[in-house]
């Protein structure tokens, strides 16, 4: 049953193009610590991780893990970003600053730049927030490093690829700063959502 599962696994991750290429962690640790794991949020413009954190030291060696097209290559809202296209797929690595530009080939361990401290996930520690990205959907990154863990397996019956209900809302969010529930609908508007009674 165990080789049947790892051939699964297999086929998925060749079937999503994420298996046609060589891939290594985006940090020098041949077993970096995930400090964080990917959490993907239940509609896409609600909370979630879209990425995984790796414990690693402030100006530790960032490197691509994988070959490809460097795509961005500066600041987002003040923090270092870099993203490297793969064909299908996109990674991104963040706080770095960047060695490489936009348009640049890269190799598997290339050196795209530096970690740094300033904008972590990890804050006050370092870390590096390591995204995957296909099409406009987030995916754990962790699927591109072999050993990164056993598949897993979703129950039987009918709930088993329905996505989990969100928490009801209770008006407050983290901080205790009152959630202002109009602007919530606002943005759901100007996304193209209707409004649901409820």
């Amino acid at each position: 049953m165990r080789h049947v599962i790892a051939a699964l696994a297999a086929a998925a991750t060749a079937a999503s193009g994420l298996g046609a290429q060589n891939w290594t962690w985006p940090v020098d640790d041949p077993a970096p610590q995930v400090v964080r794991e990917f959490h993907p949020p239940v509609v896409p413009w609600s909370a979630g991780h879209r990425g995984i954190d790796l414990a690693a030291s402030p100006g530790a060696t960032v490197r691509a893990a994988g070959a490809g097209t460097v795509s961005y290559a500066g600041l987002i809202a003040g923090v270092g970003v870099v993203t490297v296209s793969h064909g299908a797929v996109r990674t991104t690595y963040q706080p770095v600053v960047p060695r490489v530009s936009v348009g640049q080939a890269v190799e598997v361990g290339d050196v795209l730049g530096v970690l740094t401290s300033a904008g972590s996930h990890c804050a006050p520690d370092a870390c590096l927030h390591w995204g995957l990205i296909q099409g406009a959907s987030y995916l754990d990154p962790l699927r591109l490093v072999s050993g990164a863990g056993p598949p897993r397996l979703l129950p039987l019956g009918d709930d088993a690829l329905r996505p989990p209900r969100p928490a009801p809302a209770t008006g407050v969010v983290s901080g205790g700063a009152e959630t202002d529930v109009t602007a919530l609908a606002a943005v759901g508007a100007l996304a193209g959502l209707r409004s649901v009674a409820p």
